[in-house]
C-alpha cells in the first residue's frame, strides 16, 4: 500500500470513527430527553425524540455504506477488518438503543397528564433510566479510547441494570396483588422498564465488541469473571 493510499485508508477510517461518535452522542441525548419525558409534562421532548430516531436512522445507514465500501476498497485485514465489522456492530447496537428509547417516550407520552406517570416516578424507574444512559455513555467512551479494562467495567454494570429491572418486576407484582385496580399502571411500568433493561444489554455489547477489537477474543456468552481475566491477561 502506497503511502498516499495509507493516509486515505486512514482518513476513511477515522471518519467512521467519528460517526459513530456522532451517532453515540445522539442517541445519549436522545435517551437524556426520554428521561425528562419520565420525570415532566413536556410536550417538545416527544417531538425531538422523535426526530433523533429518524436521523439516527439516517446515521445508521450512511455509515454501513462507508463500512461496505472500506471492505470492497481497500480489503482490510487483521486489526482493521476487525475495526470495520466492529464499527457495524455498534452502529447496529446503537440503533437498537434509539428504538427502545423511542418506545419509552411514546409510552411516556400515552400516559401523560394522568396519575399513571406517578407511578412511573414511585417505582425507581427514573434511577434504572439514569443507570443505564451512564452505562451507554461508559460504553461509548471505551470505544473512543480503545480501552479492553474499562470496556470489562461496563459489562460488569449490565448486571445491575438486570438486578434493577427484577427489583421493579417484585414491586410491581406486590402492587398489582394488593390492589387489581392497577394493573394497567403496573403493566405500563414493565414496559418501559424492559426497554432499559434492553437498553443496558446493548451497551454491554458495545463494551464486548471493543473487547473483541483490542484483544482479538470473542467474549460473548463468557462470563464477567472471565472477561476481566481475559482483558487482564491472566
Amino acid at each position: 500500500m502506497s503511502d498516499h493510499t495509507s493516509k486515505q485508508f486512514d482518513a476513511e477510517m477515522e471518519a467512521i470513527r467519528s460517526g459513530v461518535l456522532a451517532m453515540g452522542g445522539l442517541v445519549e441525548t436522545q435517551l437524556t430527553r426520554a428521561i425528562v419525558l419520565l420525570e415532566d409534562d413536556d410536550r417538545d421532548a416527544v417531538g425531538q425524540v422523535k426526530a433523533d430516531e429518524k436521523q439516527i436512522n439516517r446515521m445508521q445507514v450512511d455509515l454501513d455504506q462507508m463500512c461496505s465500501q472500506i471492505i470492497a476498497r481497500r480489503q482490510p485485514a487483521a486489526v482493521d477488518l476487525r475495526f470495520v465489522l466492529m464499527i457495524i456492530k455498534i452502529v447496529n447496537e446503537l440503533e437498537r438503543v434509539g428504538d427502545e428509547v423511542k418506545k419509552i417516550a411514546y409510552k411516556a407520552a400515552e400516559i401523560r397528564g394522568t396519575d399513571r406517570l406517578s407511578h412511573v416516578r414511585h417505582f425507581d424507574v427514573i434511577r434504572t433510566a439514569e443507570r443505564a444512559g451512564t452505562m451507554l455513555q461508559m460504553a461509548l467512551d471505551t470505544f473512543a479510547r480503545l480501552d479492553a479494562a474499562a470496556a470489562a467495567e461496563v459489562i460488569d454494570r449490565d448486571e445491575e441494570i438486570d438486578a434493577a429491572f427484577l427489583a421493579i418486576m417484585r414491586q410491581l407484582i406486590s402492587y398489582m396483588m394488593e390492589d387489581p385496580r392497577t394493573i394497567t399502571a403496573a403493566l405500563e411500568i414493565v414496559f418501559i422498564a424492559k426497554s432499559l433493561e434492553r437498553i443496558g444489554d446493548h451497551a454491554k455489547n458495545i463494551a464486548e465488541a471493543v473487547v473483541q477489537v483490542v484483544k482479538g477474543i470473542d467474549v460473548r456468552h463468557v462470563s464477567a469473571d472471565q472477561i476481566r481475566a481475559e482483558v487482564a491477561g491472566e
